[in-house]
């Protein structure tokens, strides 16, 4: 017999929220509102994003990787302002009720949830488009968080991991050529939000932000914010081997500099801290880059190898 919405509600969500039990939530799904506890001494972050079938993530995809990746882009927010994830709530818009589709839904959620330490308190179902909004909440100590305002004259520019992969990836899925075991593919169905590089900026970095629309439109965010510029070195941007081998040298750099999704970190850290990212890069075994330096003079520029600016692609994608 077939479950109704609510004991499928249930049994993909309500049931399984219990698996991870963190002290701070008082009262999780089941009532009209969570009830959680806030850290004393600590600052609470809030995030949230929707991903919209069609707009952010083919409606093709696994419905597996379609939960594990809405959550992880949210996370990455987290990550960005070197967060300790919390808790999230979920807004789950749906076209029909699918039970095979909720419960690979459901056990991409949780395995992402588990993972990273994250509750799901609270949420909401409703009949339309598929669509996926997730709010994250988590922790900085008080005055930690990072943010995009501070960076300032002479800092260095630095990227967790490399960039463009995702962007690649994605136009492969949308081709539905290779394998989605693929290196480029996996790049961008599951996301790694760098909470743990995140968490150990905090005490180096001057700025922050997560590569989610591109290189040079999210790095531009932070240049606006702190009222500076940069110039970057086209040679110091990390490209992986398989990016290279997939579409070529010059391609891959373009794909780096604007295609997004890739859900890295971009920061800035004065001069005198940098003997310290080597020790967070081996600590998280995520690699960081130097990639350029932060600038008086406004505006963004790349320097090719002959150290000449280059022409910029359109900066990212644009929301609408």
């Amino acid at each position: 017999m077939a479950l109704t919405e609510f004991e499928l509600i249930q049994r993909c969500f309500a049931d399984q929220a219990g698996a991870l039990a963190r002290a701070d939530v008082r009262l999780g799904i089941g009532d009209d509102c969570a009830i959680v506890a806030p850290c004393s001494g600590q600052e609470l972050l809030v995030s949230v994003d929707t991903s919209v079938a069609g707009v952010h993530f083919p409606a093709t995809i696994s419905p597996y990787d379609i939960a594990s990746r809405s959550l992880a882009v949210n996370l990455s927010d987290l990550a960005a302002m070197g967060a300790e994830p919390a808790w999230f709530t979920l807004a789950l818009t749906l076209p029909e009720m699918d039970e095979p589709w909720l419960f690979e839904f459901s056990r991409g959620l949780f395995d992402t949830a588990n993972e990273y330490g994250i509750a799901l308190v609270g949420g909401d179902t409703t009949r339309g488009p598929l669509s996926i909004t997730i709010q994250v909440q988590g922790y900085a100590p008080t005055g930690k968080a990072l943010r995009r305002d501070g960076a300032g004259v002479g800092d260095l520019v630095c990227v967790s991991g490399s960039l463009g992969d995702a962007g690649a990836g994605l136009a492969l899925v949308l081709q539905e050529e290779g394998d989605a075991t693929d290196h480029l593919q996996r790049r961008f169905l599951a996301p790694l939000p760098r909470i743990t590089t995140g968490l150990a900026l905090r005490s180096v970095a001057s700025a922050a932000i997560d590569i989610s629309d591109g290189l040079l439109a999210d790095l531009g965010h932070i240049l606006e914010r702190s009222q500076v510029g940069a110039v970057l070195q086209a040679k110091a941007i990390p490209l992986s081997p398989e990016l290279r081998q997939a579409v070529g040298e010059d391609q891959a750099l373009q794909h780096a500099l604007s295609a997004g999704d890739d859900y890295e970190l971009c920061f800035c850290v004065p001069a005198d801290q940098v003997e310290k990212l080597a020790a967070i890069a081996a600590q998280t075994k995520v690699p960081i880059c130097q990639i350029g330096v932060v600038t008086a003079e406004l505006g963004l520029r790349v320097l090719d190898a002959q150290g000449q600016p280059m022409p910029l692609p359109a900066a990212g994608y644009q929301h609408f």
